[in-house]
């Protein structure tokens, strides 16, 4: 078995059957509550992964009846376990961002100042909306009710990431909105500050000065 015939679903789907056995159903809701922020893959493809773990000798599937509905368990094996910690020993790609209001103000100058203030505020507005749940969590996991508890330790990792993440956006949008209300009404008019151009020259420089 190559584990060159994994994909980051497949090992994500290993680790959540490290946590305990799960239905196909189980492990989508699953994914998507745990998983859905840092690894989004459609529902259609979650479905097919565990069939190939199976396959693959990394995961059994005992049939069940629930109710008049028949159902597949899945359960990670030996090898699965093996398969998973040697993924975990080579640190996997970086993240990609995918952010489609900062592609359309990096061409603002085909709109109007008033259009790129709506997208800056429709980007912060996201942050608070995607926050309000994490938040949740963050309180949850802190008074000890989390879900899987015991394993809070490692999800305080992602915890905190998403938490400095949505804080990011919504400080940065609160700083475009006030450079966007500065322009003219026309955006292909606007000039940069210098001493913003500077600031940032100087905060991009952050690695250089930790070392």
């Amino acid at each position: 078995m190559s584990s060159l015939r994994l994909t980051g679903t497949s090992y994500a789907v290993l680790g959540l059957l490290a946590v305990r056995p799960w239905s196909t159903y189980e492990l989508t809701r699953q994914m998507d509550r745990s998983l859905g922020r840092m690894w989004p893959r459609a529902q259609s493809r979650l479905y097919d992964e565990p069939k190939k773990l199976v396959t693959l000798g990394l995961a059994t599937g005992e049939n069940e009846v629930v109710g008049r509905r028949p159902r597949t368990v899945y359960s990670i094996t030996d090898a699965g376990r093996d398969a998973l910690a040697e993924w975990l020993r080579k640190p996997g790609d970086g993240p990609v961002l995918e952010f489609e209001q900062l592609v359309q103000l990096s061409f603002a100058e085909n709109g109007t100042r008033d259009d790129a203030l709506r997208i800056v505020a429709a980007a912060r507005t996201w942050a608070e909306q995607r926050n309000v749940e994490n938040l949740a969590a963050a309180r949850e996991y802190a008074a000890g009710q989390g879900p899987f508890q015991r394993r809070a330790a490692q999800g305080m990792l992602a915890g905190a990431f998403f938490t400095e993440f949505y804080a990011m956006v919504a400080e940065w949008a609160d700083w475009a909105s006030e450079q966007v209300q500065d322009w003219p009404e026309d955006p292909a008019e606007a000039v940069a500050d210098p001493a913003e151009l500077a600031r940032i020259a100087e905060r991009a420089d952050w690695l250089r000065e930790s070392d």
